[in-house]
């Protein structure tokens, strides 16, 4: 596969767990994983793990990207420290490149502006009425929402949100993409045997 790579910020108190099942499995579709920080300095995240950025912010170019995702993190609440990250995100949107945004990073987005016309979801719409953005009325009680070429989810739906970015770049479509959910989400073993007949898993 001869895909552009997707690019997985990282930033101090980065949720390890919200999006390792879309890193996962963008990697055995094919795509390239390339971590991007606001400088090149390592990262430490909510559960103790550091990690070294590929490139930085300065670096990343959306003509060069298959998807920017963006995970949760403490930051995301406590100040303006990760806004760039959300500017990012607005160049990429503009470019008509992918965005996947997740739990506190969706927040981000709403204060960016990038939510005041978009469908959306997050933990619960009031924590996003609290930014003070004007798209409470797009928002939608869901476990994650595809608008476009943006991506949305909760805290607690890694798994929703990995549907949704798989399906989005194409990893996995219809059933096989269903079956994948309701394995991993559901610990449906029936689903196990559809990915083993189409290959997939």
């Amino acid at each position: 596969m001869d895909a552009k790579p997707v690019h997985l910020a990282v930033y101090d108190t980065l949720a390890d767990w919200e999006t390792g099942h879309a890193t996962a499995y963008l990697a055995r579709g094919g795509y390239a994983i390339r971590t991007v920080g606001a400088g090149r300095e390592p990262v430490r995240s909510i559960g103790g793990l550091s990690v070294r950025p590929d490139l930085a912010l300065g670096e990343l170019h959306p003509e060069d990207s298959s998807l920017l995702i963006l995970p949760g993190a403490d930051l995301w609440d406590s100040g303006d420290e990760l806004a760039p990250f959300a500017r990012t995100a607005r160049e990429f949107l503009d470019a008509g490149v992918p965005v996947a945004a997740i739990c506190g990073a969706t927040a981000g987005l709403a204060r960016e502006g990038l939510l005041d016309d978009r469908r959306h979801t997050s933990a619960v719409s009031f924590y996003l009425a609290a930014t003070g953005y004007k798209g409470g009325g797009l928002y939608v009680d869901a476990d994650a929402v595809t608008d476009g070429t943006l991506v949305t989810a909760g805290p607690t739906e890694p798994v929703a949100f990995a549907r949704e970015v798989l399906g989005l770049l194409g990893v996995y479509e219809g059933e096989v993409l269903d079956a994948w959910y309701r394995l991993y989400h559901d610990s449906d073993a029936a689903a196990y045997a559809v990915l083993q007949q189409t290959g997939a898993r």
